[in-house]
């Protein structure tokens, strides 16, 4: 049985803390999906709610990727 999951693959690389791993899940997305994708890291990084290490990993993201938290 393969537990191969997709989003979870890249979900794990776009919060992984790594600038390589981070830029290389965002190029591979389209334009539309960037935009969500972007939204839902401003919304991680700065909405109560979250676990401070998703707040972190968001927050790492979108350095990683040149984006402003707000």
């Amino acid at each position: 049985m393969n537990d191969f999951d997709p989003l979870a693959e890249f979900w794990d690389q776009l919060l992984s803390r790594q600038p390589k791993k981070i830029r290389a899940a965002y190029q591979r997305l389209d334009q539309t999906t960037r935009q969500a994708v972007v939204a839902h890291l401003r919304r991680m990084a700065s909405e109560s709610g979250w676990h401070p290490e998703q707040r972190t990993s968001a927050r790492s993201a979108l350095e990683a990727l040149h984006i402003s938290v707000d």
